[in-house]
């Protein structure tokens, strides 16, 4: 999402919400499990936008790294600016800007570094979704938790509408196009546990959530 105007409106709108039950669900997951990350282990957020999450999980776990990486410049620039305005609560928060396809190979820093590797909404913005799944293998540490949140397709355009309209009704027209667009481009729960069988990643468990959402979480 390089298109500074859609960049802008991401960063302005507020999914305060949605990112926050998104931490409170990871958060439970993970004292669940007994596996709060531990002080000076890494968190990677996939896809991190605006910081939105990033922003979270550093105030979150302080002691922790967190690292945010996104393909697109523009939206890192208002991370960026955000990370300013919060300099004290940030301080071991970092971005990166690259693509997933060059991570694998231009990022040996990164290699089973991340004790925690999260995505919100990246999956339908991909071309070839096994990406996902090559780079969260690349980056997850032995024993790494998985965490992905992304939209699922509805089962028709109407669907898509009335969720739409539901939550998404006093957005800019610009978030509309892209929501719209967004949950047509989701995948279903069977289509994400065939993208998982294909990756190797089959332990990995997949669950609808409310009325539009799909979770991905496990260990490595």
């Amino acid at each position: 999402m390089n298109d500074p105007l859609q960049a802008k409106a991401y960063a302005e709108a507020d999914f305060s919400c949605a990112d926050e039950a998104l931490i409170n669900r990871l958060q439970d997951y993970l004292i669940s499990l007994s596996k709060v990350p531990s002080p000076g282990s890494m968190i990677v957020d996939l896809g991190c936008g605006p910081g939105n999450i990033c922003e979270r999980l550093q105030c979150l776990w302080p002691d922790v790294m967190v690292l945010g990486i996104d393909g697109s410049q523009a939206m890192l620039d208002h991370a960026l600016q955000r990370q300013k305005a919060m300099a004290a609560e940030l301080k071991r928060l970092t971005y990166r800007c690259s693509n997933l396809s060059s991570l694998v190979n231009q990022s040996v820093d990164l290699e089973n570094s991340a004790a925690l590797v999260v995505s919100n909404s990246l999956l339908h913005h991909l071309h070839d979704p096994n990406l996902l799944w090559q780079v969260t293998k690349y980056l997850a540490a032995p024993g790494a938790i998985v965490f992905n949140r992304d939209l699922r397709r509805p089962s028709s355009t109407e669907q898509a509408i009335a969720l739409q309209q539901k939550h998404m009704q006093q957005a800019p027209s610009i978030l509309i196009r892209d929501y719209l667009a967004s949950l047509h481009a989701a995948f279903t729960l069977e289509e994400v546990q065939t993208q998982l069988d294909h990756a190797g990643l089959d332990h990995l468990h997949v669950n609808e959530v409310e009325d539009r959402y799909l979770e991905v979480f496990g260990t490595i």
